[in-house]
């Protein structure tokens, strides 16, 4: 199996790198792709020292698997050029995510729809995957109408730079702004930049990516995104409403049950998601469920997940795991 890793340099990238490793997965030769100032830098993995390597030496490899992390215009551009090929193109930007003839892929939810014919499958946005984590296998039992979300987002979830500007505020320090105010003790509803609707992208994505990987438009979601001054992992604040009434104790049962969802819901203990536990895991911590006592039929719940793994990395391996043990690869 040779897998090229477009991006490795990157917060993604990285962390894609460090799960590969973790999670065993069977590379026999690996590709590590950066930009053109990366091109020769050495990287270790696996106890061997790997050397960056361009996009086009690594097209002209043709490895059976390319996990891209290196932003929209490159995937837009060089995703083709892997998958004329050959290659089976995973890719973590937007660039793909809502063309209709490509595939946007959870795989504990629709994994079961890939084919060999699928060469670039994308990988939804960070807060989507979470959300849509908790969201199906309720929606598969009560029906879905409407989702009202809002995002407590982690800096890290802009890159490299906007850690940056966290920790130079934190310490006093003066730097480079990746964002348009402090963050420090601040709080930014301001997520990607802003549509003519008044609606950021990363809201938008919110609102549109859901229905696409349940494949069904009879329910709505509106959004809020928000970024606040976590130095990692994403939260989530939402209010759904079914067409069918729920115990709260079957809701606890089916997310519960769910493969990837950890429940942490009990207030007698104060036990309920937080970033600072989501840190480095590669579940999605669900908790607060209550009841929304203004309107039938309608759940309050908490979601947190480590955007920079199952809101990032490791969902696109997870994607390639199902690739290789399906023989889909």
């Amino acid at each position: 199996m040779k897998v090229a890793l477009v991006g490795a340099t990157g917060m993604v990238g990285e962390v894609m790198l460090k799960l590969l490793e973790e999670r065993n997965f069977p590379v026999d030769e690996l590709l590590l792709v950066a930009s053109a100032q990366s091109v020769g830098k050495e990287i270790s993995f696996r106890g061997t020292i790997h050397t960056v390597i361009s996009m086009q030496a690594a097209i002209d490899a043709a490895p059976q698997l390319a996990l891209f992390s290196a932003g929209g215009d490159t995937s837009l551009q060089w995703a083709p050029a892997f998958a004329e090929v050959g290659t089976t193109v995973i890719d973590n930007s937007s660039a793909w995510r809502m063309d209709p003839s490509k595939k946007l892929i959870i795989p504990e939810i629709n994994a079961h729809t890939l084919s060999r014919k699928d060469k670039i499958i994308a990988n939804p946005n960070c807060s989507t995957i979470q959300l849509v984590m908790a969201l199906a296998p309720l929606h598969r039992k009560y029906k879905m109408k409407r989702v009202v979300v809002s995002t407590y987002q982690s800096v890290s979830g802009t890159g490299v730079k906007a850690v940056q500007q966290l920790e130079n505020e934190i310490r006093g320090e003066k730097g480079a702004m990746a964002y348009p105010y402090a963050i420090h003790k601040n709080a930014l509803p301001h997520c990607d930049v802003f549509e003519e609707n008044g609606y950021t992208k990363e809201e938008m994505k919110l609102a549109r990516e859901p229905q696409k990987i349940l494949n069904d438009r009879s329910f709505a979601v509106t959004a809020t995104a928000v970024r606040i001054p976590t130095a990692g992992g994403h939260s989530e604040a939402v209010n759904v409403a079914f067409e069918q009434d729920f115990e709260l104790a079957e809701v606890r049962r089916l997310l519960h049950e769910a493969p990837g969802i950890i429940l942490q819901d009990n207030p007698e203990t104060n036990t309920y998601p937080m970033p600072m536990y989501a840190h480095g895991k590669d579940d999605v911590f669900v908790g607060r469920l209550r009841r929304d006592e203004s309107q039938p039929n309608t759940l309050n719940m908490w979601i947190v997940s480590d955007n920079l793994r199952k809101g990032a990395a490791t969902n696109a391996i997870q994607i390639a795991e199902y690739l290789v043990e399906n023989k889909l690869v």
